[in-house]
């Protein structure tokens, strides 16, 4: 059976040459319009939110604020102003806590031999490496306690302003000034692509011991102090906990959203979560859409087929064939002309898929558009639609055949 419905389908193709090619062509742009469009949909997506993970992984950035509300007799307008007290404050009273930092934040000025220039400096904890994903490049690492108990004067650098630095000199163990003090460089930051910043990218600062920066520059009051939540399914919880944690220290009501500013990339990884699944949703419906159009030229094809066949199907019916073979015989064409094409266009874009993964991802614009993904899922689902397409394409078709009567089928010219 399945033989002879082969026979009778590379028979209508040899007959129709030009509309079945045409059909094909169709088919297989269809098929490579929606799983290229999924593809780099969902490359998209993840390098989005792969940028803004290495901004900030699953952290909370907490700024002082002004009070907005009175509280026990206090006036609104009162400035609240963190101190490297309050991380450990934070740390015992905030159930939740993974990871926390103080951060200390200034402008300084780098010298190596003739070179000089000036940049972001931060002052931070060594648990500021997985919360900021500052990891260091081979033959080099980030701060330890051992730097921050013993207040050394040692330096992490970001990748760029390194370059500009030490430029091609291997930087690990040289004296580097800062601000006119001889640091030891420890490490450079590896390349990461980062779409979120705050004051300038990583790969620009200069990171030092916060505990070395205090007592370089006396500072007082710290810029801002970096939380991790152990679960961030624990976000709003820790989130009202250090609103109420604080609140009780600087006296303002904990409802007083104003008097702490929360940079929450927790929230801002779900939001781009929601952004990329719509950019994929868009662009698949354009895929589809084209996918369908090469639909109807399946359907246009088995309906002149059924058509030119007519006669031949009266007989087939008058010498016993059921309807369900002559049914199951056009829709079968149908699905091996969609899969047939679908076929053609899944290998091209898997070639296409490859030869993009081949171009480097760390400069120009493949930076912010990553390599595409071609998964399970996207070619499970590409071949979903090209059954339903073919079978939606022959069905209709199909029933018309099913239905001929035979007697009048030989009258049929």
């Amino acid at each position: 059976m399945w033989l002879e419905l082969l026979k009778d389908f590379f028979a209508d193709l040899k007959a129709h040459r030009l509309r079945a090619s045409l059909t094909l062509i169709a088919i297989t742009w269809g098929t490579v319009a929606v799983v290229l469009l999924l593809a780099f949909g969902e490359g998209l997506g993840t390098q989005m939110q792969l940028g803004l993970l290495n901004a900030g992984d699953r952290i909370m950035i907490v700024t002082g604020g002004e009070t907005g509300l009175t509280y026990e007799g206090l006036p609104k307008g009162r400035r609240v102003r963190l101190v490297e007290d309050d991380v450990e404050v934070l740390r015992q009273s905030v159930q939740g806590i993974d990871l926390v930092s103080p951060q200390y934040r200034k402008n300084v000025a780098l010298k190596y031999g003739k070179t000089e220039t000036t940049t972001e400096c931060e002052g931070v904890d060594a648990s500021f490496e997985d919360m900021r994903r500052m990891y260091p490049t081979a033959g080099g690492r980030f701060l330890s306690e051992q730097d921050l108990l013993l207040q050394r004067r040692v330096v992490f650098l970001g990748f760029d302003i390194a370059k500009t630095v030490f430029g091609d000199e291997d930087p690990i163990g040289k004296t580097l000034l800062v601000d006119g003090v001889p640091f030891t460089m420890i490490g450079v930051m590896q390349k990461k692509i980062q779409t979120a910043m705050n004051n300038g990218p990583d790969a620009e600062r200069a990171i030092m011991p916060y505990t070395t920066f205090r007592t370089s520059y006396g500072d007082r009051y710290v810029n801002s102090i970096v939380v991790r939540p152990s679960n961030p399914e624990n976000q709003a919880s820790v989130k009202s906990q250090l609103y109420s944690t604080l609140g009780r220290k600087y006296r303002f009501d904990p409802e007083d959203e104003r008097a702490l500013r929360i940079w929450d990339f927790i929230e801002g990884e779900k939001v781009g979560r929601k952004i990329g699944i719509g950019v994929s949703l868009f662009l698949f419906a354009i895929g589809f859409l084209t996918l369908l159009i090469a639909g109807v030229g399946v359907a246009n094809v088995m309906y002149v087929v059924v058509k030119e066949r007519t006669r031949e199907i009266g007989i087939r019916m008058a010498l016993g064939a059921r309807r369900s073979y002559i049914l199951w015989q056009i829709i079968f064409e149908a699905l091996l002309l969609a899969f047939l094409g679908g076929s053609i266009g899944l290998s091209f874009s898997w070639g296409v898929v490859k030869a993009v993964g081949l171009i480097p991802a760390d400069d120009g614009a493949m930076q912010f558009l990553g390599h595409p993904v071609l998964s399970g899922f996207t070619m499970i689902f590409t071949v979903g639609i090209l059954g339903l397409i073919g079978l939606a394409a022959g069905y209709f078709p199909a029933r018309k055949a099913a239905s001929v009567d035979p007697v009048e089928s030989l009258r049929y010219e």
